[in-house]
């Protein structure tokens, strides 16, 4: 028997969601034990029991797995998505990934790039965490006069519309000539809270008309096309 632990850390290392999530689908009565309908706080569990979230039942997981996909824009980072748009969970599925996967961080709609996927919520937190310090490169396209960019405030940390964020570094792709054209952007992050970068170009009156990931911590857009799912070595450094 394995050892105990607490039921929204065993639904994370399943793949299932985040231990937060878990938490919040614990609370809305979604996981059940041997039939009976959990709610907080939560029992310790050692993976002998009948467990299931939505009906499903859940499986431990003793090799954990990690994808790299580049993400195409129009695809929603979301199991289930309430305007019935096409999930990259079931883009996956086509591209041959049967079991069950979370993503690491999201891409939004209209991003693409590097997405990584996992069958494993505890690789996921880890990965996603800022303090483990994995930094998140993008290359990004904007429309306006990128002399507004104020380079270093944004490596000091800025504060817009209530919300801190943290070190942003920016770097300019080649030169520009005049206001009002595209320019490609190289932006670092050290955190990806959401819409991130929109929102701090958006700051500067700059529009993002293309937003691309190519890198998150050591792992690398590298060779991949558009749609294309590449096994990868767990890593955690």
């Amino acid at each position: 028997m394995s050892e105990k632990v607490r039921l929204n850390k065993y639904l994370a290392q399943c793949g299932v969601c985040s231990r937060r999530d878990a938490d919040a689908y614990i609370d809305q009565g979604r996981v059940c034990i041997d039939g009976k309908i959990i709610s907080q706080p939560a029992p310790l569990v050692d993976g002998s029991e009948a467990i299931t979230v939505d009906g499903e039942p859940i499986r431990a997981i003793h090799d954990v797995k990690v994808w790299a996909f580049y993400k195409p824009v129009g695809l929603v980072t979301t199991h289930k998505d309430e305007k019935a748009r096409k999930t990259v969970f079931d883009h996956v599925k086509e591209q041959g990934i049967k079991e069950r996967v979370i993503s690491v961080g999201r891409l939004d709609l209209n991003s693409e790039g590097l997405l990584l996927l996992t069958n494993n919520g505890e690789f996921a937190q880890f990965a996603e965490s800022p303090k483990t310090l994995w930094k998140r490169v993008y290359r990004v396209r904007v429309y306006g006069d990128v002399s507004k960019i104020d380079a270093e405030q944004l490596q000091k940390g800025i504060t817009i519309d209530g919300v801190q964020y943290r070190e942003v570094e920016v770097e300019f792709e080649k030169d520009f000539k005049h206001k009002g054209q595209n320019v490609w952007l190289q932006v670092t992050l050290v955190e990806g809270k959401n819409r991130e970068i929109r929102k701090i170009m958006e700051h500067f009156d700059l529009q993002v008309n293309r937003l691309v990931r190519l890198s998150y911590g050591p792992y690398a857009l590298g060779n991949l096309k558009i749609g294309e799912v590449r096994p990868e070595r767990v890593l955690r450094g």
